[in-house]
């Protein structure tokens, strides 16, 4: 008995092949536009080619979200875009009578589960799931989705509680730079990789106004700290510790000027991400005093690579 896929009587696998071979040319050579198809579901045939082919078309045309059905697929632009992100922007979908009707992107998902919570009588927590390799864009993404949900889910009447939606956002923005150099480090792939996962919770009350946020982290890549692969770092706050305290620091930490650490390789790399003043700044901005933040510095130096690391003996 023939087969029919797409059109297409088959009756070997021979013939299955020459088929979506056609189908692949007509639909690659035809007279539509890549990049003018804003949805994977409507490339066909679906193939690892066509989709590639269609992300890529839309990726030279600076559109950087495209949807596949239910599902949002984010290009890293690799360059900054600030009208992609633009508070007008943010209105504007917030605004729009059916969002999913403009053109894809990010704030489409935040305003659809925002008003998933505003249309139920018992409201519903509603999640996003922010997935991808490393040096996708996933930390970014996150940081739109609260920097979209601190415009919309603040009283437009009410000057404290846009407020409020702001100081938790900056909260929020300010656990980042913490987060990151405790628990990010320089990777094959990715200056600035995530060794953890990160659930965000933005609380709203029945009015659906934030009032409160919660940080939660998990599947630390503990193992990191005692050992890197090749070519790559341990996690950032050892490099900013070592090329960020002042002399008076080095001395009361033990850290000698020039000192080399076998746990600490390649620390000849500068980058952006070895700023200790970011982290202190940020951490300041949490409530974390500087005395606190001491005592901090200290444990790491005594419990992490600091302390047995030195090449020529422990430091203490």
């Amino acid at each position: 008995m023939l087969q029919q896929v797409n059109g297409h009587n088959l009756g070997s696998d021979g013939q299955a092949r020459e088929s979506l071979r056609e189908d692949l040319q007509e639909f690659l050579g035809g007279e539509v536009l890549l990049y003018q198809l804003d949805d994977l579901t409507k490339v066909n045939p679906v193939t690892l080619e066509t989709v590639l082919r269609c992300l890529q078309s839309r990726y030279m045309a600076d559109t950087f979200y495209t949807n596949a059905g239910c599902t949002l697929v984010a290009l890293n632009p690799f360059k900054p875009v600030p009208q992609l992100y633009s508070p007008e922007l943010m209105r504007e979908y917030h605004a729009a009578p059916q969002p999913q009707k403009l053109k894809p992107h990010v704030f489409t998902v935040g305003e659809q589960t925002y008003r998933n919570v505003k249309s139920l009588i018992e409201p519903v927590n509603q999640s996003i799931v922010v997935s991808g390799e490393s040096g996708a864009g996933k930390t970014w993404t996150s940081r739109c989705l609260m920097n979209f949900y601190a415009v919309v889910a603040a009283s437009p009447t009410s000057w404290e509680s846009h407020k409020i939606a702001e100081r938790i956002e900056q909260r929020i923005l300010n656990s980042n730079p913490v987060m990151e150099a405790f628990g990010n480090a320089c990777t094959l792939r990715n200056n600035n990789s995530s060794r953890f996962g990160k659930f965000i919770q933005l609380q709203l009350n029945r009015a659906q106004q934030m009032v409160g946020a919660a940080v939660q982290t998990y599947l630390l890549e503990k193992t990191r700290v005692v050992c890197q692969a090749f070519s790559e770092r341990n996690f950032h706050i050892f490099y900013q510790i070592c090329k960020g305290a002042s002399e008076d620091e080095r001395l009361q930490w033990h850290l000698p000027e020039g000192a080399a650490f076998s746990w600490l390789p390649n620390p000849e790399r500068s980058l952006e991400e070895d700023c200790f003043e970011v982290t202190r700044e940020a951490m300041l901005h949490l409530g974390i005093d500087t005395p606190t933040q001491n005592n901090i510095f200290k444990v790491r130096r005594k419990a992490a690579p600091l302390t047995f690391g030195r090449d020529d003996g422990p430091l203490s």
